[in-house]
């Protein structure tokens, strides 16, 4: 396998890694969106040194002319999905399982996203997957 896909896997693992630990972390005191004003301000000023870096001479308002609505949606998106995790952990999740659940339920539902918003066909190897998280998430549970 080509670095070039090898490398981008071992980022969001390695991040994901991190992103649980810090939300597993987060003090019980500090509302969640407190928090994550401190993060998105260290998440905006890293995105803007790392466009400066990896684009010598480029203009980061001439790249905003190219932004559709993903780029907003995932805004929220990306709150929701931080916010619930500060809250999981907060609620009582271990960091070993909770993760493993809403991983479990979110391939389940990107299959179906898959199939439905972008036409991709589910195999008979796809509907075996989803039963095997089916029961993981079971025994993960009991």
């Amino acid at each position: 396998m080509p670095f070039s896909m090898i490398w981008p896997i071992a980022l969001v693992v390695l991040s994901n890694v991190f992103y649980n630990v810090c939300s597993k972390e987060t003090p019980a005191e500090i509302n969640p969106f407190a928090a994550l004003t401190v993060t998105y301000v260290i998440g905006a000023a890293f995105s803007a040194l790392m466009y400066f870096a990896l684009n010598r001479g480029g203009s980061l308002f001439r790249e905003y002319q190219n932004i559709n609505w993903s780029s907003f949606v995932l805004g929220f998106a990306v709150v929701g999905l931080e916010a619930g995790s500060i809250y999981m952990y907060k609620a009582g999740w271990n960091v070993s399982s909770g993760q493993l659940v809403y991983s479990s339920i979110l391939a389940v539902c990107l299959i179906l996203v898959g199939v439905l918003a972008y036409h991709e066909t589910i195999s008979h190897t796809k509907i075996v997957g989803i039963l095997v998280c089916m029961l993981g998430l079971f025994l993960i549970n009991k």
